[in-house]
């Protein structure tokens, strides 16, 4: 069974909460793996993608992404947000580098997960953070549920993180960027078997790997046009041919969001 999801609940922290979160990894369902940032990418800057957000501990160590689609609504994925609490979370915006300190720093004053979801693998991988501070920044425009023909294989898709740059390396001191195509359902299927479930999820990568979203990048927006359609999710390992990456297909969740978003 597959499982890798890419959070990354590690880096700067004292070594008995690392300790404890890799031991959290590896025992969880589905065996899902320690966390990783963007694979054959490009540095960019929040300026310019001014509604990508790091989601922190409290002490501001970034192990998740988030997009802002309200002043005060972050959606990401679930998987970020299992075991966290309003107080043990930090949303930073208007931050290129994870060891800077401008931009806008948040509290969260609430975290709403998809209510059916138990593991990436199983989908229903979606959360909404409430933030305490608005954000001054530009935010995203999601799909509507409607707009299911966005993910038409081979459409070019734009993902962007703070993860390493390569399967249990380092990760990346600068937002990094990439664009990666589309995969059809049946492409997807056969790499991932039951593990893809088309009505929750979608997959981006090129058959020969070598650019793809990794530990750490969790969370973090697929933008297909410049509209966030895509949360990052999992794979197995990052940038391995044959296994693109496979992302929350917002589509399916467009509403349940919106609801969180108006709420």
């Amino acid at each position: 069974m597959f499982g890798f999801n890419r959070a990354k609940k590690a880096a700067a922290v004292a070594a008995a909460t690392a300790a404890a979160a890799a031991t959290a990894l590896l025992t969880a369902p589905s065996a899902v793996a320690a966390p990783q940032p963007i694979v054959g990418g490009s540095t960019t800057t929040t300026t310019a993608y001014p509604f990508v957000m790091q989601i922190t501990d409290a002490s501001q160590n970034q192990f998740c992404g988030g997009t802002l689609v309200s002043p005060t609504k972050v959606v990401t994925a679930a998987h970020c947000m299992v075991g966290e609490t309003t107080s043990s979370v930090r949303v930073v915006g208007g931050r290129t580098y994870l060891n800077g300190t401008n931009g806008t720093v948040s509290r969260v004053s609430k975290i709403w997960i998809h209510p059916s979801y138990t593991d990436a693998t199983n989908g229903d991988d979606v959360a909404v953070l409430t933030l305490s501070t608005s954000m001054p920044y530009t935010t995203a425009k999601y799909v509507t549920s409607s707009q299911t023909s966005v993910y038409a294989a081979g459409a070019t898709a734009r993902i962007l993180g703070w993860g390493t740059t390569s399967a249990g390396g380092s990760s990346s001191n600068q937002l990094r960027t990439a664009t990666v195509p589309t995969v059809s359902d049946s492409s997807c299927g056969s790499s991932y078997g039951s593990d893809f479930v088309q009505s929750d999820m979608v997959c981006a990568g090129y058959t020969s790997g070598g650019v793809d979203t990794c530990q750490g990048d969790s969370g973090g927006p697929l933008l297909i046009g410049g509209v966030l359609a895509g949360i990052t999710s999992w794979g197995e390992g990052c940038a391995q041919a044959g296994y693109p990456g496979v992302y929350t297909r917002l589509t399916t969740f467009s509403n349940l969001v919106t609801t969180q978003v108006n709420s």
